[in-house]
């Protein structure tokens, strides 16, 4: 609102109502904050639902924000969860807001939805319903409320306007929708002439003209064959599930098995999505840290050795916790930072060396043999690098920086699992790294954010460093996104951006609000993240949960995608399906989860095609934006019988979405089932041969549902008259004297299922007017 130069301030309200209020805890006391008087709230005089407080404005306004006071102290009667509804009129709202309160004295102020279609929506009433509270079975109880937004009535006028010739529309729509249903065309017709009210696009019209009015079958199949030219599913297949298809790449049978990369975890990988080149470098093998560079071609599925020890060449030393970022356009590999054990750490040994590939040349170059002497990152490890290809600028945040001083772990296994997922041994006083940026054409170092002082208090805007976080960069959006990770002994779920360009700092959640983990990527330690910013999408794959009280628990396999357009974890999940709730806007939604215990892994290479890999962390994983698929090779297994034990196995991904065909065929298979329904009828030895040949060959038999759905036709072919009214019944057919014929309403149906496909602003209302006829209460 704010940006539509409109001017926000404290709206005025009254009590209208309530549920219920014990003793002096009445509703009018959330109207003043007094934080330190602890009668100062309205309290529910009961915990068992419906329990509301309903707030009369002093005029219709558009409202944009409300805050919640809170007492000095946390407090059981804090709202856990609550809902807030609100409208024009009291019987007539909707929901606004889907959230919770943080128990604490810390007063939090939520955005309310305030669009409809794109328009202002005006409220005139609020309702506040409790839904659980912090102490089980208490009751609930609300200390200070205040409504931010405008009651301009020049804004608001149009407004309620627009709105009350939006229901009108919609109720007219809806009866449109329920006599076309019922064949009273005539009154369908008269009834849009007279209000000149479209009940859907006309490229629907048409299809319900051929499909249920006419019965023309062929007609109907074109309609939507031009549908599909022209791109209509695109909407509906963007808010169906991802179906994760993993594949195990195996060696070619000619190809020698030793000529490939070793078991190893703390390694790297880039891709070239041009070439379709993997290159992986380094890593822990379990014993000792790895200096071998590989290439991996994807159309010919072949590994090439480029060289077996990079220090030898002149290239860096063996090492693994570094990181490594690719220029396509230049052919460049850049790789910085590594691990070393306590033993190796002496005053020499801790320069920070910054080394570039030449893909070309096939030839190492030492940058810099130290980037913090010029005015780059002391050593680290477990940082993140990005590269900004159109500046040419790497940027590389957070790392845990090296010292001298003793306490880190002697175990050399501990530490590669720290970099990748598990948090050994640490100093009581880490230091961490901010922010840089490297311009590769200058060859110079910047400081754009230093690490701040490390309170627990500050937040994402200040850019606390860390490790075990996630770092990618948005070349159009020209924003890096940052979220996740540890520092010290603190798990972040923090989610923020940081705009290259500008420098400005925004925070997407600050992850201090508690949320179911199963609803979330879990505030662990080895995630993966890539993004696709045609898609505008951001894929993490979660290996090591937060929990330690079990360690043999703790390696999970999840998958989770992050719409950056509409700001949402899309409701995705394809195996722990789940209705989650909003939360500052922020929907998370997992999309696949492995949660099996490490199966007997002493032989990984004898895993099936076509399986999952097992969970792990200190893994890599790369995406090819082009050819939509992730790579996955190697990790850490975290078998606590074999510590030193490592992976080499490589795996693709592809998260699969019907495609326009799919649909195309989907559709051809509910259009030709209704016509051998009526064939069933009319003609059943012409309907079988129908069955057999014109019906069968649009059944996906990929699909078990449809092919259960498709062996069940045959059944229709012998009903009984009783089987037969019983379906007409239960297909909507009231009785004999219906104006119904059962054909139409059978086309009618399908139309229905069809009409699903086509985006909102085409397809006809979703309810149906007999959806809100109930019976009354006893």
């Amino acid at each position: 609102m704010a940006e539509a130069g409109l001017e926000m301030k404290k709206l005025n309200y009254s009590v209208d109502s309530c549920s219920s209020f014990s003793a002096t805890y009445f509703p009018e006391n959330i109207m003043k904050d007094f934080p330190t008087d602890q009668a100062s709230r309205w309290s529910s005089d009961s915990n068992i639902p419906p329990q509301f407080i309903l707030l009369k404005l002093e005029r219709a306004s558009l409202i944009e924000s409300i805050t919640f006071g809170k007492y000095e102290k946390t407090h059981v009667c804090n709202l856990k969860k609550f809902c807030i509804y609100g409208g024009l009129h009291p019987e007539n709202l909707v929901e606004l807001l889907n959230s919770g309160l943080k128990n604490d004295n810390q007063p939090e102020t939520f955005s309310l939805k305030h669009l409809v279609e794109g328009k202002m929506f005006p409220c005139r009433f609020v309702k506040i319903v409790p839904v659980q509270s912090w102490g089980p079975s208490f009751n609930f109880s609300i200390w200070y409320v205040e409504l931010v937004g405008t009651q301009d009535w020049e804004a608001v006028k149009p407004c309620i306007q627009w709105y009350n010739a939006y229901r009108e529309r919609e109720a007219i729509r809806l009866c449109l929708k329920h006599l076309r249903q019922n064949q009273c065309l005539e009154a369908f017709e008269c009834l849009q002439k007279r209000t000149k009210v479209q009940l859907e696009d006309p490229l629907l019209s048409e299809l319900h003209w051929a499909m249920v009015v006419k019965g023309d079958y062929e007609a109907t199949e074109q309609l939507l064959h031009r549908a599909v030219d022209n791109g209509l599913f695109g909407p509906y297949i963007h808010s169906q599930d991802y179906v994760p298809e993993w594949s195990r790449i195996l060696p070619c049978i000619d190809e020698d098995p030793c000529h490939r990369p070793g078991m190893r975890g703390g390694h790297q990988m880039c891709i070239d999505t041009n070439t379709e080149t993997i290159y992986l470098f380094g890593g822990w093998d379990g014993v000792q840290d790895l200096n071998d560079l590989w290439s991996y071609s994807v159309p010919s599925n072949s590994w090439t050795l480029l060289s077996n020890n990079t220090e030898e060449e002149g290239g860096p030393s063996a090492r693994s916790c570094h990181k490594m970022c690719l220029d396509q356009d230049h052919r460049q590999l850049f790789c910085l930072g590594r691990y070393l054990d306590s033993q190796h750490r002496h005053t020499n040994n801790l320069k920070s060396d910054f080394y570039m590939y030449d893909i070309e040349q096939r030839k190492w170059h030492l940058i810099c043999e130290d980037t913090a002497a010029v005015g780059g990152p002391k050593l680290i490890f477990d940082h993140q690098m990005c590269l900004d290809p159109e500046k040419r600028t790497i940027y590389v945040f957070g790392g845990r920086i090296l010292s001298p001083a003793p306490g880190y772990p002697e175990e050399r296994g501990l530490a590669v699992a720290s970099s990748s997922g598990m948090a050994g041994a640490f100093l009581s006083e880490p230091q961490f790294s901010g922010l840089y940026a490297y311009h590769i054409p200058t060859s110079t170092w910047r400081l754009l954010r230093d690490d701040p002082s490390g309170s627990p208090g500050l937040g994402p805007i200040e850019m606390r460093s860390r490790i075990g976080h996630s770092m990618l960069f948005h070349p159009s959006e020209r924003k890096l996104f940052i979220f996740a990770g540890q520092r010290s002994k603190e798990y972040l779920n923090d989610f923020f951006t940081y705009n290259v360009d500008t420098g400005e700092v925004t925070t997407v959640t600050d992850g201090t609000r508690r949320r179911d983990p199963a609803q979330i990527p879990a505030a662990g330690f080895t995630q993966r993240a890539t993004i696709d910013h045609e898609l505008n999408e951001i894929y993490i794959l979660s290996g090591l949960s937060k929990d330690k009280d079990k360690r043999d628990d703790n390696v999970k396999n999840s998958f989770w995608v992050y719409n950056i357009v509409d700001n949402k974890w899309y409701d995705t999940h394809l195996v722990l399906k789940r209705i989650l709730s909003l939360e500052d806007y922020v929907c998370r939604t997992c999309v696949y989860r492995n949660d099996s215990s490490r199966e007997k892994e002493s032989d990984t290479s004898n895993r099936v095609p076509g399986e999952e890999p097992c969970p792990r962390f200190a893994h890599q994983l790369v995406y090819d934006h082009v050819k939509k698929a992730h790579y996955l090779f190697g990790g850490n297994p975290g078998r606590s019988n074999d510590p030193k034990m490592r992976l080499d196995d490589f795996w693709s991904l592809r998260l699969c979405r019907p495609s326009q065909g799919q649909l195309l065929t989907r559709c051809q298979f509910l259009i030709r089932k209704c016509q051998f329904r009526e064939l069933t009828e009319a003609d059943p030895i012409r309907a079988m041969f129908y069955l057999q040949n014109n019906l069968s060959a649009v059944v996906d038999r990929t699909n078990d549902e449809q092919m259960a759905e498709f062996h069940q036709l045959t059944n229709l072919l012998f009903r009984t008259e009783e089987q037969q009214e019983e379906d007409e019944l239960l297909n909507g057919k009231v009785d004999a004297e219906s104006t119904v014929n059962s054909s139409y309403r059978l086309r009618s149906s399908v139309f229905d299922a069809l009409a699903r496909f086509f985006p909102d602003y085409m397809a006809q209302p979703r309810f149906s007017l007999t959806d809100f006829v109930a019976f009354d209460k006893a």
